[in-house]
């Protein structure tokens, strides 16, 4: 494969340069749910000649390290990694190819970190795909199948994906998120669930980021965290890595005069969780009770909308049990 100086600046497709985007310099390392990156690993392999990868999409909460694992995928691949964060302003355009007016006048075609992924045998992450509307997503749809291409209207040619470029997708299962076309979440497979770490993998999550921690500190947050998790509720381990950090620096801006660690440590915890954070237990106990009235309210079938319990033309309520007489 191509490592990243090898890389040309532009690359000439049908009659057209188009001028490649920078792939991002990454060490990144995965820690722990080995079997996931097995997984994402197996998903880019190519059998045969008439195999192809495939493109899966990486699912879970924010800030559990969806994007890491794909950073960390491609690293051990030796590609080229280039990452294409989605938002809701995302235009068709925006991923493939963007006219650009140079200093001479003329117009310059820039391309995007998926196109310059297809044209380098690399690695592109779509990051938070389903932040994206369907009108993006349908020009992404013969890239995803067996054609492995995309049309540019902007620049007017057709690119195709090199045999060595690979992609998946992360998405949130948060609510703040479009909901992806089914004809493209048919391409998107598998789907690769990545879920909260164990005690000691959390605990080394944190060691690699913060090195610098004292062992307190980050025993106090792996504690919290998963309590959390046990709790269901979403706090990541990037949460965990921002308290540590906030108290990390409140610990060393009191030199003089050092402050205690554990009401450093909640002072961090409430600034960057907010207030509810000091109380887990209240917060599982109000989303228990919110998801109570909301199943409540979804087994009310529509007899019962429309009719009395003893009102004898409700369906079912007739004393005929079946049987022949």
């Amino acid at each position: 494969m191509k490592m990243s100086h090898d890389l040309p600046a532009s690359v000439e497709v049908g009659g057209v340069s188009l001028q490649l985007t920078s792939p991002v310099i990454s060490q990144q390392k995965w820690i722990g749910q080995a079997e996931t990156l097995r997984s994402l690993q197996a998903c880019w392999l190519v059998l045969d000649d008439s195999d192809l990868p495939l493109s899966p999409r990486l699912v879970g909460p924010p800030g559990i390290g969806k994007t890491t694992l794909a950073m960390a995928a491609a690293v051990e691949r030796g590609q080229p990694l280039y990452i294409y964060q989605c938002t809701s302003d995302t235009r068709p355009e925006d991923l493939l190819v963007t006219p650009v007016l140079s200093q001479s006048g003329t117009i310059a075609y820039h391309a995007s970190p998926l196109v310059s992924a297809m044209l380098t045998d690399g690695v592109c992450v779509l990051d938070e795909g389903n932040r994206m509307s369907e009108k993006s997503w349908a020009s992404l749809a013969p890239l995803l199948d067996h054609r492995r291409y995309v049309e540019s209207l902007v620049a007017g040619v057709r690119i195709p994906a090199t045999p060595g470029f690979r992609s998946c997708v992360t998405m949130n299962d948060d609510e703040s998120t479009y909901e992806v076309p089914e004809y493209i979440l048919s391409r998107l497979q598998p789907t690769l669930e990545i879920g909260f770490p164990e005690r000691q993998e959390e605990m080394e999550i944190l060691r690699y980021h913060l090195p610098f921690a004292e062992d307190e500190l980050l025993t106090l947050t792996v504690d919290f965290l998963q309590k959390a998790h046990e709790l269901d509720l979403e706090y990541s381990p990037r949460d965990g890595i921002n308290i540590v950090r906030f108290a990390l620096k409140r610990l060393a801006q009191e030199g003089n005069h050092p402050l205690a660690l554990d009401p450093t440590w909640r002072e961090a915890l409430e600034l960057v969780l907010g207030y509810e954070a000091l109380d887990l237990d209240q917060i599982a106990l109000e989303r228990r009770q919110a998801l109570g009235e909301d199943q409540s309210l979804s087994q009310l079938d529509l007899e019962g909308f429309f009719f009395k319990e003893d009102d004898p033309l409700r369906p079912g309520d007739d004393d005929d049990d079946g049987s022949l007489n």
